[in-house]
């Protein structure tokens, strides 16, 4: 009765070690291949990291704000207001989230095509990528200020 248990014990401890020694190595892979994706010469250059980071911390208040100021409510909101015709859309309030999705899902597409643009020594290119994102994040933190501004 007690060696059949030790016995479990051991082989339960055994069971440990190998998922212990399994996720370790797991780990190390991961560290090992985000070290040589960061350590490449596109994340060296010191103007591709601004813009990343002024887009990435752009649409991330976006994102605060929206959630910050709008509230869940039963009726619908306005959307969008234009100067000649007035409110020209409405929605649920849920619908102004659309805009930071949007945002995020440009800035990883134009994310990729700058880092493929600047391996392939087109740095101008990856630039205005990085240029037009930037521009977008703005573009679209006005729109959802404006939105904040009308309803709220």
């Amino acid at each position: 009765m007690i060696s059949q248990t030790l016995i479990r014990t051991r082989e339960l401890d055994m069971k440990k070690d190998k998922l212990k020694n399994a996720i370790h190595l797991g780990i190390n892979k991961l560290q090992s291949a985000l070290k040589s994706f960061f350590g490449q010469e596109y994340f060296r250059s010191h103007i591709i990291i601004w813009l990343l980071i002024l887009s990435f911390i752009i649409n991330t208040a976006n994102w605060l704000s929206l959630n910050i100021w709008v509230k869940p409510v039963d009726f619908s909101i306005i959307l969008h207001y234009n100067v000649y015709f007035g409110v020209d859309s409405i929605g649920d309030y849920r619908e102004v989230y659309i805009l930071p999705i949007i945002g995020l899902i440009l800035f990883f597409i134009n994310f990729v095509l700058s880092l493929y643009f600047y391996q392939q020594k087109e740095r101008i290119a990856s630039y205005i990528l990085l240029i037009a994102t930037l521009m977008i994040q703005l573009s679209l933190a006005v729109a959802s200020t404006s939105i904040i501004l009308i309803n709220y």
